[in-house]
């Protein structure tokens, strides 16, 4: 199988302006006669629904939440990135782009990212206009905020909800094409399968999460926007429902899987208190602002951090790369706070934290300003820990976030199967190996208020309408295959519930395919992972029954993917010999930790084609060719 990315010729930053004109329009009378299923309600999804909508598709969204507003989106915090230069500190389109490309270890298509960055002004401005209620200067001007992986500021944000704020604003924009007809939302929907007809995607078969129906859906394309596969690892800060089902399930009927072993550990998030715990919370990137990161120079230093003099800290962060500091990109501080703890000078009662500590921020700028800044991730962290971070500093520790891997795309966003669109986290496309904070929602929303509306214009007036309906036998072969996998997990009548088997799964990922991986550890995850799928097969118990409100049946059907994808994930980390952004093989690294690249033979893209449960996939390559950045080792020192 060969890979057409469909990158279009011509100078860098013209390209997208040129591509534009160049694909195929729908006349708008004739839009209205062609259907498109939305999967997800996130900011990708919520976005695409309504542009599309607006356009004069007639557009079928789904969500598993009771409302587009409870998608994942509305936890983002620290802001969306932007080359709007407001701050007039040398910040450009180019420099958005060369940023985003070294952020992420030179693994990802040029073509793409420089569109990303081109677009990310126009995101500003769209969301202004509906209102999202971005910080502001005294004098009125948006604010701006520094992230890791830049020497400018370029991030807009809204306090602490800059997520939330912006999923309102797409919302809004979605529920007005709701109340126009012109799209029709299927709350409580799990998307069970993909549907093909003649290699084309036309549909897909979902389970109504209230009743247990099992229906199909038909349409002319069908835009898969649902998120990433980061509680994979079960402990994650992902919200719970977030699974990797939708696009597992596409990747078996054909749509390939690329880069799954690019998976991203935040550096700032609340250290693990207990087996108890079932996720974990983040802390937004935007507190390296004014916080400053340390530990203790002495091992198992066990003083309260107030009793520990300057002279006796250690700001590793600072030390280690004096030009970006506290600001360095996630993959590097993570690593870099995993170090200090295998050295015996983590802090907490586990050893697994670090300082982030607002001492010095509060005595230069006042207890009011940083409250304003970040009031509600301060009330947050009291909240979970019972500690003032006003009085003593917080502690933190890397925890699982974001994949960058996902369904692979070309320019257009859409999948190797023709019809199949993918967007936001759910594809690979835009951030390599590690993804620069605040650049999630500018992807998401670059995706599907700007991008998606041509692309998909173009394939629908060339395949035109769709040729079945839900009357066809592949979407009656479908429904059943469902079923019958529905009703194979509740006849088990075993003794382990879903969450056993998805926590033991969490802990052989972290330890073997983490923040450090190794051959050894990748080989015994490849050898336990189907094990414990054929335990899970055996030995699963549920309770309830199909035809109604079953949460446990739910998280059955995901952690059977879960168990499944692991393998891939794991695969994919031992076929890629070389350390680059957050993947980290032990046996690739400088004296001093940090990651050595193997351009010559990984300057590409994996993207694996399913071939059966338990056998080895087939791997395809996507060559990706540098002719604007050259190829260096990263350095933020």
């Amino acid at each position: 199988m060969k890979l057409e990315s469909r990158v279009p010729d011509g100078p860098l930053e013209q390209k997208w302006d040129r591509y534009k004109f160049q694909l195929k329009l729908v006349n708008p009378a004739n839009k209205r006669k062609f259907n498109v299923i939305v999967v997800g309600s996130g900011l990708s999804g919520a976005s695409a629904a309504a542009s599309m909508a607006e356009l004069g598709y007639n557009v079928d969204c789904f969500c598993y939440q009771d409302s587009p507003r409870r998608a994942h989106s509305v936890a983002a915090q620290g802001g969306i990135n932007a080359a709007k230069n407001y701050q007039n500190d040398g910040d450009s389109v180019y420099r958005l782009f060369h940023d985003t490309v070294k952020g992420g270890d030179y693994r990802s298509r040029e073509a793409n990212v420089y569109r990303l960055a081109q677009l990310s002004t126009n995101i500003i401005d769209q969301c202004v206009a509906q209102g999202v209620p971005f910080a502001r200067e005294y004098g009125g001007t948006l604010a701006n905020r520094s992230f890791g992986g830049a020497q400018v500021s370029r991030t807009f944000y809204a306090r602490g909800q800059t997520g939330q704020q912006l999923l309102l604003g797409a919302y809004s924009a979605l529920s007005r094409q709701i109340a126009a007809g012109k799209v029709k939302m299927h709350p409580r929907s799990e998307m069970l399968d993909l549907v093909l007809v003649d290699g084309r995607a036309v549909g897909i078969t979902v389970r109504d999460l209230r009743t247990g129906q099992i229906s199909g859906h038909a349409g002319d394309a069908v835009v898969l926007a649902t998120g990433g596969y980061a509680n994979t690892f079960f402990l994650s800060t992902n919200a719970k429902g977030c699974n990797v089902t939708a696009a597992y399930r596409a990747h078996r009927r054909g749509a390939l899987f690329a880069n799954p072993c690019f998976t991203q550990i935040h550096p700032t998030c609340i250290p693990v208190s207990g087996d108890y715990q079932s996720k974990l919370t983040l802390m937004s990137e935007s507190l390296r602002n004014d916080g400053r990161i340390w530990v203790p120079t002495a091992k198992a230093d066990s003083r309260k951090p107030g009793q520990i003099p300057d002279g006796e800290r250690d700001y590793y962060l600072e030390r280690r790369y004096p030009s970006f500091g506290n600001l360095v990109p996630r993959d590097v501080a993570s690593r870099a706070a995993k170090g200090v703890c295998d050295e015996g000078r983590g802090v907490g009662p586990s050893g697994l934290g670090v300082y982030l500590d607002f001492a010095d921020a509060i005595g230069r700028m006042g207890v009011d300003t940083i409250r304003d800044k970040y009031g509600n991730l301060f009330e947050m962290y009291e909240k979970i820990t019972g500690e003032d971070p006003y009085r003593v500093p917080m502690r933190i520790f890397p925890a699982l976030h974001y994949t960058m891997g996902g369904l692979w795309v070309d320019y257009n966003l859409m999948s190797n199967v023709p019809g199949l669109f993918v967007l936001g986290e759910a594809n690979f496309s835009d951030h390599g190996a590690n993804r620069l904070g605040a650049s999630a929602l500018m992807q998401g929303l670059a995706d599907g208020y700007f991008i998606i509306p041509y692309t998909i214009g173009d394939y629908l007036s060339r395949a035109g309408t769709c040729p079945v309906d839900t009357s066809h036998a592949e979407f009656k072969g479908s429904a059943e295959e469902a079923t019958s996998r529905i009703d194979r997990l509740l006849s088990i009548g075993g003794t382990r519930t879903p969450d056993s088997f998805h926590r033991e799964l969490g802990r052989l990922l972290w330890d073997h395919c983490g923040m450090a991986r190794n051959a050894q550890g990748l080989q015994q995850a490849l050898e336990r992972i189907p094990a414990l799928r054929q335990e899970f097969h055996a030995d699963l118990k549920l309770i309830g029954v199909a035809s109604d409100l079953n949460q446990t049946l739910e998280k059955a059907g995901r952690v059977a993917d879960f168990l499944e994808f692991a393998e891939l994930l794991c695969r994919d980390a031992l076929t890629r010999d070389e350390s680059c952004g957050a993947h980290f093989r032990e046996e690739h690294q400088t004296p001093e930790g940090e990651a050595v690249r193997n351009d010559e033979q990984y300057t590409h893209v994996s993207a694996w084609e399913f071939t059966g449960v338990g056998q080895e996939p087939t791997l395809h390559k996507e060559q990706l060719q540098f002719d604007n950045v050259s190829l260096s080792t990263r350095s933020y020192k």
